[in-house]
């Protein structure tokens, strides 16, 4: 004869209200202001140019390290005079070029490439051939081929953009899961289509890293193809500018011009992409 369980009483066990107890920690003013991402950013800043100042005192020679204040004069100096502002708008305006340029081309080859076979080898072996090639490495190339100019600027720019920023939209589209790749199939979408609306947005992260990539290559590319054409062409961006100045021992507008490039860097991140982030992948929860 089996013994059933004895049954215990069901029961409820009421909870006492907890009045008087708040909820969420306040939280002193430092503690406030230090959840500021600007704020910790802009101390950062300020810490490098207590040191930079520091150190150009200790070595107290302006020609090999003007002082932090000696180059926030000649950058204001070059500001004021609008010379400063003429060499950057000559660089971002070849620059943007370049970059458009880059992000079509990669564009259209990573879709060839998730399209057909071909496109795969196409893509992988143009990457394994180019990628590794230093842009500045085909200055004398574009020299040769369209002369001392923009266009010359503009091919250097192409291929460091478009090298890196295909290679990360390929691998993103790669991880895109067979879960999103069905949706888009049962929904009839093919091709262009199916690129656009399905691996795009699923491989967004890491298409805006590839831009990320892209840009600075570009950058950096930019300022040194500058110094060489410029040194040849008389004239120039940014690039030209740190070089003629330094030609004639400037060395805090050289300081000056280097400012300016650091700060366009950084405009460019926490501004322009920063913002991209914010609005897409953060947004969708692909990213934290």
């Amino acid at each position: 004869m089996s013994l059933s369980p004895a049954r215990r009483e069901e029961y409820e066990i009421p909870l006492q209200p907890l009045p008087g107890i708040k909820l969420e920690r306040d939280l002193s003013l430092g503690q406030r202001l230090w959840q500021q991402g600007w704020l910790r950013k802009s101390l950062i800043l300020l810490a490098l140019a207590l040191i930079w100042e520091a150190a150009a005192r200790y070595q107290a020679n302006d020609l090999l390290l003007p002082s932090f204040l000696q180059t926030a004069k000649a950058f204001v100096e070059g500001i004021s005079s609008g010379e400063l502002l003429e060499k950057v708008a000559i660089s971002l305006s070849v620059l943007v070029k370049g970059y458009l340029i880059g992000i079509v081309l990669a564009f259209l080859l990573t879709s060839l490439a998730v399209s057909t076979q071909l496109g795969r080898d196409l893509l992988s072996t143009l990457t394994s051939m180019f990628n590794p090639l230093p842009a500045i490495a085909l200055l004398p190339l574009s020299l040769l081929w369209f002369g001392l100019g923009e266009n010359s600027l503009i091919f250097v720019l192409v291929h460091s953009v478009l090298w890196a920023l295909a290679l990360n939209t390929y691998a993103g589209f790669l991880g895109v899961s067979e879960t999103q790749r069905m949706a888009g199939r049962n929904y009839g979408l093919k091709g262009l289509r199916f690129v656009l609306f399905i691996l795009i947005p699923a491989a967004l992260p890491s298409i805006l890293s590839g831009l990320k990539i892209g840009w600075a290559f570009a950058w950096r590319t930019l300022i040194a193809a500058e110094l060489v054409f410029g040194a040849s062409s008389g004239k120039g961006g940014l690039g030209w500018y740190i070089f003629q100045n330094r030609n004639e021992l400037y060395t805090d507008k050289v300081f000056a011009g280097l400012v300016a490039v650091i700060l366009i860097g950084l405009l460019v991140e926490n501004l322009i992409f920063a913002s991209i982030e914010r609005v897409t992948v953060k947004r969708w929860g692909m990213q934290r």
